[in-house]
């Protein structure tokens, strides 16, 4: 069964800046985070009509870049509302399309009156706000998932270098621009670690991003490992720019833009 969260920023403390919540992995994680200090709107008024509109319209075909990739903006003056949605590069056409169906909905129910609000469900993620947010490199709020399972103590030292190689591996290739060119910053692959077990991993960052930020992004993003994950078998964060995620077994579509590593 899926785990899901809804998160208000300021309802939790601040530690060191960072704001991060530690979840146990499942298979379709969705998580949601409302941006309390960015402001609230009334309902019925502009900005909320705006929203509605900006909301209903983005999951159509002249907004997305042909890689899943959607950035639009709605209104003007302090009415104007900005979205930016990606789909997981090794989606379907048609999973995207119901992915971001179902967050264009979830997200206002929510983040009921927030001006600013992020939804990550696995296949997709939604933000939008009353700011620029096109080409805005973010690294936080962030959501971290762990799997529960141990990796054998004996083996801990050499499996996560080879979790951290396979991930520099991949942060080149995605911030290189990957099979997409600069329109997409997707890789996944896999490695052998010790006794034969497989990891899986995979990372992204929005492709508005240049090379210098997606790869600032993932580097940043995987500072969380020691803290969240060392020593479980699965793991990744969620972030407005960037996401990484690995595990033991096969969560991506391994015939779309993967390889071994």
């Amino acid at each position: 069964m899926a785990t899901s969260s809804t998160t208000s920023l300021l309802a939790f403390p601040i530690l060191c800046s960072i704001i991060s919540i530690l979840l146990t992995q499942q298979a379709t994680a969705q998580s949601t985070i409302c941006v309390d200090d960015k402001g609230n709107f009334t309902l019925n008024t502009t900005y909320h009509n705006n929203l509605n509109y900006l909301l209903s319209t983005l999951a159509t075909p002249q907004n997305n870049n042909n890689y899943g990739f959607y950035n639009l903006s709605y209104g003007n003056s302090s009415n104007q509302v900005y979205a930016i949605a990606l789909c997981r590069g090794d989606t379907t056409p048609g999973i995207c399309r119901s992915c971001l169906r179902d967050s264009t909905s979830v997200l206002p129910k929510r983040c009921p009156n927030r001006k600013e609000a992020l939804l990550w469900y696995d296949f997709c993620m939604l933000r939008y706000a009353n700011r620029p947010l096109f080409g805005l490199m973010e690294t936080r709020p962030n959501v971290i998932y762990h799997n529960t399972e141990n990796v054998p103590s004996d083996i801990v030292e050499e499996y996560f270098r080879v979790i951290r190689r396979l991930l520099d591996d991949l942060k080149r290739s995605a911030g290189g621009g990957g099979d997409g060119g600069s329109l997409r910053k997707f890789a996944a692959a896999n490695a052998t670690a010790p006794r034969f077990r497989t990891i899986y991993g995979l990372v992204e960052c929005t492709p508005d991003l240049s090379k210098e930020d997606c790869d600032y992004c993932l580097e940043d993003a995987f500072g969380y490992i020691p803290g969240c994950c060392d020593g479980k078998i699965g793991g990744q964060l969620l972030g407005p720019s960037c996401k990484f995620r690995y595990e033991e077994y096969l969560f991506y579509n391994s015939t779309a833009h993967a390889h071994n590593i």
